[in-house]
């Protein structure tokens, strides 16, 4: 199971990554992808559209599932990734690289309100 180091997670095991300008990529863990299976569609939030941390805000489904995508933190979307959503199966090939959405939080202390890479295995470790 990977858990990069540099990345933040929430506990509905999704992944935060900053970018530039203030912008922040978000994704579904190695952990949700291999739980789902293949994934076969994606229902990513609408840019412009509020998030509000632990709230669903998106949907992913597989062959298996369907799981709702929850927001990590409070903030606006203010990007999707329409490649993946052509290709959804990209998730389960590299998770880590295929972000869903990118926002911008509303608040600046978001390495507070998520885990980081140990604090994220140790949780997994205890399901």
């Amino acid at each position: 199971m990977k858990i990069p180091p540099a990345l933040l997670y929430s506990s509905d095991h999704l992944w935060a990554k900053p970018g530039t300008n203030g912008l922040w990529e978000a994704g579904i863990t190695d952990y949700a992808q291999d739980l789902l299976g293949d994934i076969v569609f994606i229902d990513a939030p609408a840019i412009g559209s509020a998030l509000y941390a632990g709230k669903p805000c998106g949907l992913v489904e597989s062959v298996k599932t369907g799981s709702d995508l929850h927001a990590l933190v409070d903030g606006d979307v203010v990007a999707v990734n329409q490649a993946l959503i052509d290709s959804p199966e990209g998730i389960n090939a590299d998770p880590y690289q295929a972000w869903i959405f990118k926002f911008r939080p509303h608040a600046q202390d978001i390495e507070q309100q998520l885990m980081n890479a140990s604090d994220y295995k140790a949780l997994i470790d205890s399901l």
